[in-house]
């Protein structure tokens, strides 16, 4: 017997979980102290009306022999779909309901999508980056190169003609920093892309937070149906970090080595997966209804002003920082030259403020710092005023 000793070459802990046993550890020693984190990317806000009466409604269903749902097309249900597609199309992107594959979320389609793809390809990925992409490419025992986001280019590098890669982690808005690309930058990758024959890996899974006229969908840019993958979530869009279902969408004209790497997904899904459960895609369905989406904009909106009210604190503090316009995330740089885990701890024991180290997501993110809009109002304003008070 032999294991992947691949796994071997990852980190000792998974970031958050680091992250967890510090808090935990904290809390235990000061049960007295209140806590308030700002770290994880979970939502606070409830599902809204019109969901939650489609689950209720779907519960009723499959309680009846007519209603009754069994197993269900792993690819999702063309109801699903085709409300997905149609919510492209509010942004000029004409998708087929086939073209879009409806899954549990995007963290599992990312690490997912590689089972395609030969673990002799090299994988492009900027850093700092969220560590999913790096760690399931760890694990199948894929060649990395790093591409430098910092400060100097605003945390959205460019291709570099002298860099090659096979696969191309892309994400904007971007998980940790809140930085978004314009239709320019994309169009850029969208042409490295085409030229050299990878195939980029869309996350897009902040679309929701992105505003004046920035690209929601890398498919809004001309060409990307021949060289891209993207990946979304419901999950920060319409709170269903706990109810689970996001999308993945492979165009029909996205072929390697002659291939089409949509059968492929299918052929994959159909092996490995069973499909989102039929209550939780009546419920999706509800997010893109025109009552969803209205009860939704409200959510989004209450987040997009705890991240307004995080930035005024920082901009008066004179700290710099990244994100919080088009994105729940704010990346900051750490004050008075700490390190990412130094400013975690003096935060957490000073301010009893839980946020993310940059250290966390890469090289690149040394030095750097993420606070997440995800947070209750007061608690977000309670938790911005002890950073302002310990300077």
């Amino acid at each position: 017997m032999k294991i992947n000793e691949n796994y071997l070459k990852l980190q000792d802990s998974y970031l958050f979980s680091t992250i967890a046993r510090k808090v935990a550890s904290y809390t235990a020693a000061h049960p007295e102290r209140t806590v308030i984190r700002l770290g994880i990317g979970d939502v606070t806000r409830p599902l809204c009306p019109a969901v939650v009466r489609a689950l209720e409604e779907a519960s009723r269903e499959m309680g009846t022999p007519e209603g009754f749902h069994g197993y269900g097309p792993e690819q999702g249900y063309d109801f699903l779909r085709e409300a997905v597609a149609l919510y492209y199309s509010s942004h000029g992107v004409t998708l087929s309901a086939d073209e879009i594959y409806i899954s549990d979320g995007a963290k599992s389609d990312l690490g997912n999508i590689l089972d395609l793809f030969d673990a002799d390809n090299r994988v492009l990925i900027p850093d700092p980056v969220y560590p999913v992409y790096v760690d399931t490419n760890i694990m199948a025992g894929r060649e990395i190169v790093f591409l430098d986001a910092n400060a100097s280019n605003g945390f959205l590098p460019m291709p570099d003609d002298a860099v090659q890669a096979d696969l191309i982690y892309l994400c904007s808005p971007n998980n940790p920093t809140g930085a978004v690309y314009n239709h320019a930058q994309l169009k850029a990758w969208v042409d490295y892309a085409l030229q050299t024959g990878a195939v980029i890996l869309f996350d897009a899974a902040y679309e929701c937070f992105v505003g004046d006229g920035l690209p929601h969908s890398i498919f809004e840019i001309e060409g990307a149906r021949g060289c891209a993958i993207e990946f979304c979530s419901l999950s920060k869009t319409a709170g269903f970090t706990g109810t689970r279902c996001g999308y993945t969408v492979v165009p029909h004209e996205l072929r390697c080595a002659g291939v089409s790497l949509g059968s492929l997904w299918l052929r994959r899904q159909t092996t490995k997966f069973n499909g989102v459960p039929y209550i939780v895609q009546r419920g999706a369905a509800a997010v893109f209804s025109p009552e969803g989406r209205r009860e939704i904009e409200e959510n989004l909106r209450y987040y997009r002003d705890n991240a307004r009210i995080m930035a005024d604190v920082l901009r008066e503090m004179g700290v710099w920082f990244t994100g919080g316009a088009y994105s729940p995330y704010l990346w900051l740089r750490c004050p008075r030259g700490l390190s990412s885990w130094e400013y975690f701890d003096q935060l957490l024991e000073q301010a009893n403020v839980v946020g993310t180290p940059g250290a966390g997501f890469g090289r690149n993110g040394e030095g750097y710092f993420r606070l997440t809009a995800f947070g209750e109002r007061g608690a977000t304003v309670e938790a911005m005023e002890r950073i302002r008070k310990m300077g």
